[in-house]
């Protein structure tokens, strides 16, 4: 499937307390789709204080005048090569694991139909994420602690 390489050109929004995926895919990765995108979100979710958790891509950067416009949306960006926040790479996972490995297309409309057919299916059932951590034992070893998992 050779347009994996687009599949990172859909702009998608996960609601973490709904679990619900808004998407949108764009031929082009620019300001401009970005933040048609975050207006389709904010209509979305009217009263709702929004905080967008965003990697550090040029288009999510620089949009002061668009969040002066929109005072209920905060962004805020993940550590550079640290993508473990950021919910939506979890759901990105899940969107291969559950229905894009196997999946064979032939053109881009498919791979975008494919998508909108699986986010439909996946919000029937959305749940937030529940974010765990393990704990942690220590103990004492030749009078040096080291932890333990």
């Amino acid at each position: 499937m050779r347009s994996c390489a687009r599949l990172r050109r859909i702009l998608r929004w996960r609601s973490s307390t709904a679990g619900r995926v808004i998407a949108a895919q764009a031929k082009r990765r620019r300001r401009v789709e970005f933040l048609g995108f975050m207006n389709r979100v904010v209509a979305a979710f009217p009263d709702r204080e929004l905080h967008a958790i965003l990697d550090n891509l040029n288009t999510h950067k620089r949009n002061e005048s668009w969040l002066k416009t929109h005072p209920k949306v905060q962004f805020h960006f993940t550590p550079t090569r640290s993508s473990w926040p950021n919910q939506v790479e979890s759901w990105f996972s899940i969107l291969q694991g559950q229905s894009l490995s196997g999946a064979s297309v032939t053109h881009l409309s498919q791979l975008q139909k494919h998508i909108d057919a699986f986010i439909g299916a996946y919000n029937q059932t959305a749940q937030p994420f529940v974010w765990t951590k393990k704990k942690i034992y220590q103990r004492r070893f030749k009078n040096r602690r080291i932890t333990q998992v």
